[in-house]
């Protein structure tokens, strides 16, 4: 009996050897597909670095692009003079009112304040505020002529408007309002001619504004 067990025991040592390298054979088969994932998962990585570089690109176009359009604004590109804004404008008013005559003037200075040549054509708007609300200048309708202001240089357009003779009250102003000529940007001063208007049958407006250039220029 004790050599039976012996030789059962050696025969069940052998069957777990035999088992052993059968299952490493198995596993050692196995080594292949992660070795092809690997080279698989490099792959992706190169095709994302391309995708990245090329997006790069574009975007520095599109940087470069913007940088371009904003040094372009608000100078005299391309030799070209640009209309002058508001902001580069200096505006103030004086009575120019002349003895004798029939209406009063108010003369408006735009003084070219840039430090760029600038192109002004056309009228200003120019409204009154008064005690009854704002009044709007009538043009004249004369010719306006385009001209190019060069920097630290003034041109001037005339105001008129009757003077109250009335002996009444009137209607008082209280201010002047000038918007440049093809702006939106306007410019609130004191008014500097008589204190009242007189008191009209609402037909229309009785303040006319001449086009830029169209009063003196003055010292």
């Amino acid at each position: 009996m004790r050599v039976h067990k012996l030789t059962f025991a050696a025969l069940a040592v052998a069957a777990g050897l035999s088992l052993t390298a059968c299952q490493s054979d198995d596993d050692m088969g196995q080594t292949a597909p992660p070795s092809a994932s690997g080279a698989s998962s490099a792959s992706g990585g190169s095709g994302s670095g391309g995708s990245d570089q090329g997006g790069g690109k574009d975007s520095a176009g599109k940087r470069s692009g913007g940088q371009g359009t904003a040094a372009g604004t608000g100078s005299n590109e391309n030799g070209k003079v640009g209309k002058c804004r508001t902001d580069e404008l200096e505006v103030t008013a004086t009575d120019s009112t002349i003895d004798g005559d029939p209406d009063g003037t108010v003369a408006v200075e735009l003084k070219n304040g840039g430090g760029r040549d600038c192109v002004l054509s056309g009228y200003a708007g120019v409204d009154l505020k008064t005690s009854s609300g704002t009044l709007s200048a009538k043009r004249t309708g004369e010719k306006a002529t385009p001209m190019t202001l060069e920097d630290g240089k003034s041109v001037y357009f005339g105001i008129n408007y009757p003077i109250n003779k009335s002996g009444g009250s009137g209607v008082r102003i209280t201010g002047l309002v000038v918007t440049p000529p093809d702006e939106t940007k306007s410019v609130t001063l004191d008014w500097p001619g008589a204190d009242t208007l007189p008191v009209t049958d609402g037909s229309g407006s009785q303040v006319k504004v001449g086009p830029t250039g169209s009063a003196g220029q003055g010292g």
